[in-house]
C-alpha cells in the first residue's frame, strides 16, 4: 500500500478513458441509478427488485459495466456533493451477501470517506490525509502492474495506491453509498479511448 505517487508519473503511462455506466443487475435495493446510468442516489423505502446472484444484498453497492482483465483505464467519479461513500475496484465474483469485509484479501481495492475522514481499506484499514478536499476523485488501474491509484482531481494530487496486487479474473468499478444523507456519486462523462498522456 503506497501514500504516495505523482500524478505526474501517472500521466507518462497511456491510459485509456472509459465511458463507464452502472451495472443495475448488481445494484442493491436501496439504490436508485439514474436513466443514463452515470448517477447512484440512496432511495428509501428499497426499491422491490428481482433477487440475482450479481445483485448486492448485505451492502449498498453497485458495479459499472467495465470488466477489466487487462490494460490500463481511469475513470472520475464526482463526489463533491456526497458524504459517505465508497470508491474503487473489486473481483466480479466478489461476496454479495453474508458478512462482507472490504479488504484487497476479499477482492477489493477500495478508498472511504466517513464522518469527515478518509480511509484506505486496507487489513487493517489505512487513515489517509487529504490537504483538499475532492470534488472529483479520478481511479486509475493498471491490471498488469496491480496497482490501483487514486488521485484527488480538484488539486491533481495523489489519496493512495494498492501497489503490486495479485489480480486474477476481472475486475470491475465499485461505488458505495451509506445512508439515505450520502448523497449522489456521479460518474463524469468522458469521451470513451481518449488517452491520457
Amino acid at each position: 500500500f503506497v501514500l504516495f505517487c505523482s500524478f505526474a508519473a501517472w500521466r507518462e503511462i497511456p491510459l485509456y478513458a472509459v465511458k463507464l455506466t452502472l451495472d443495475a443487475a448488481t445494484a442493491h435495493p436501496a439504490l436508485f441509478l439514474s436513466e443514463e446510468g452515470r448517477r447512484v442516489t440512496w432511495q428509501e423505502p428499497c426499491q422491490e427488485l428481482p433477487s440475482s446472484p450479481e445483485r448486492f444484498v448485505s451492502i449498498p453497492c453497485v458495479l459499472g459495466q467495465l470488466y477489466v482483465s487487462s490494460g490500463r483505464y481511469f475513470w472520475e467519479v464526482e463526489v463533491q456533493d456526497a458524504h459517505s461513500w465508497d470508491l474503487g475496484v473489486c473481483r466480479n465474483n466478489v461476496a454479495r451477501t453474508g458478512r462482507v469485509t472490504m479488504s484487497p484479501q476479499n477482492g477489493f481495492w477500495v478508498i472511504r470517506l466517513y464522518d469527515g475522514e478518509y480511509w484506505g481499506l486496507t487489513s487493517p484499514e489505512t487513515s489517509l490525509t487529504l490537504k483538499e478536499k475532492p470534488c472529483r476523485v479520478g481511479v486509475f488501474l493498471d491490471y498488469e502492474a496491480g496497482d490501483v491509484s487514486f488521485y484527488n482531481m480538484t488539486d491533481e494530487s495523489h489519496i493512495c495506491t494498492f501497489s503490486k496486487q495479485a489480480f486474477y479474473g476481472g475486475l470491475r468499478p465499485l461505488f458505495r453509498l451509506w445512508s439515505s444523507d450520502s448523497g449522489p456519486l456521479v460518474i463524469v462523462q468522458v469521451e470513451e479511448n481518449t488517452t491520457m498522456l
